[in-house]
């Protein structure tokens, strides 16, 4: 297993993650899994045993119940462990319990640590923006929690460029802690993340943690074109992510189940092993709902694709340019930093 450092901080964290949204399988994420304690307790054996060091949660994951039980999967071996969660969905109904307010991101905080069974999250995570509540209040309370022991590092998820950008120059200019991390949706079904988001993980060293990096399990190979999958978590209602272009979706599974046979492995294993190689990445987190589901995705780390089967994948899942971008290749190409030339490099020569 490879480590790599989470944006400007000391911390190194394992090249795969275990997202544990399928564990419990309360309300709505029935649809996504029901993994229970003693099948979870085995998923962070073997997680374990391939060097994985970041269990990845969600306070709101089937209404605290994954917490509770990785809290449980986790005890007595806390100190081998990294843990991250994180807080800003409905908590409840009242008109406070959700956000990320001081109010709220401290008490929801101290109940992540009561269901974790731990005195501190090593990353916390924002879950989402929150356009009310003022960005100082939200990082100071961050920054309290960090300077209170409860939390180590903070970071992000869900942002815009221009949120996340706003949230790092606060931080930057009262001196508070700063996201070393930002978790966002990327795979070879939508790349809309090269647009700002990667640029900004390699210009101010805000590290990539990756959520569904198989699009919700499209790009296990289960589903193909004209042919309907058995199971799986959008038959079964679950609606992320959304296909915009289901031609290019079923072009995109094509070219990887074509790669995976050439290595003699899984779809998912190529799909998660092209993300690993993009700037910017961290990590990637995956979950299951049995062990041979996590078992096929571990064996990503270990699989190394060729030039030319990286850019047969790049070429067939390819964003346009947009504006201003496409101006940007046209015109400004002798001054491009590396940022710059995650999105427009791969143009440059058609520009």
């Amino acid at each position: 297993m490879e480590y790599r450092r989470l944006g400007r901080s000391g911390l190194f964290v394992s090249t795969m993650t275990l997202g544990t949204m399928t564990f419990g399988g309360r309300g709505d994420f029935s649809a996504v899994g029901s993994t229970d304690a003693a099948t979870a307790t085995r998923q962070v054996d073997m997680c374990l045993d391939a060097g994985i060091n970041l269990f990845d949660t969600a306070d709101i994951y089937s209404g605290g119940e994954s917490e509770d039980i990785l809290g449980q999967a986790i005890s007595g071996r806390r100190d081998r462990v990294l843990l991250a969660t994180k807080a800003r969905m409905p908590a409840g109904e009242g008109p406070n319990e959700a956000g990320l307010s001081r109010q709220h991101l401290i008490r929801q905080c101290e109940a992540s640590l009561r269901r974790l069974g731990t005195d501190y999250i090593d990353l916390y995570q924002t879950h989402e923006w929150d356009g009310v509540t003022p960005l100082e209040e939200t990082l100071e309370a961050l920054d309290t929690l960090v300077r209170s022991g409860k939390v180590r590092y903070v970071g992000c998820s869900n942002h815009s460029g221009w949120q996340l950008m706003k949230a790092l120059g606060v931080s930057e200019r009262l001196g508070l802690q700063r996201y070393v991390s930002q978790q966002i949706y990327y795979s070879l079904e939508a790349r809309d993340a090269e647009y700002e988001l990667v640029p900004l993980a390699l210009d101010q060293e805000c590290s990539i943690l990756v959520w569904s990096p198989l699009a919700g399990g499209l790009l296990s190979g289960k589903y193909r074109r004209n042919k309907g999958a058995s199971e799986g978590r959008h038959v079964s209602g679950w609606d992320e992510p959304p296909v915009c272009n289901p031609d290019k979706l079923y072009d995109t599974i094509d070219t990887l189940v074509e790669v995976a046979g050439g290595h003699g492995v899984s779809a998912a294993q190529v799909a998660l092993a092209w993300l690993l190689g993009r700037p910017g990445i961290a990590s990637v987190v995956v979950g299951a709902r049995t062990e041979e589901q996590l078992a096929d995705n571990l064996a990503a780390a270990e699989l190394r694709l060729s030039e030319e089967e990286r850019m047969s994948l790049d070429e067939v899942s390819a964003p346009p340019l947009l504006y201003p971008y496409w101006h940007q290749a046209k015109t400004a190409s002798d001054r491009l930093s590396p940022a710059d030339l995650t999105l427009l490099g791969p143009h440059l020569d058609n520009a």
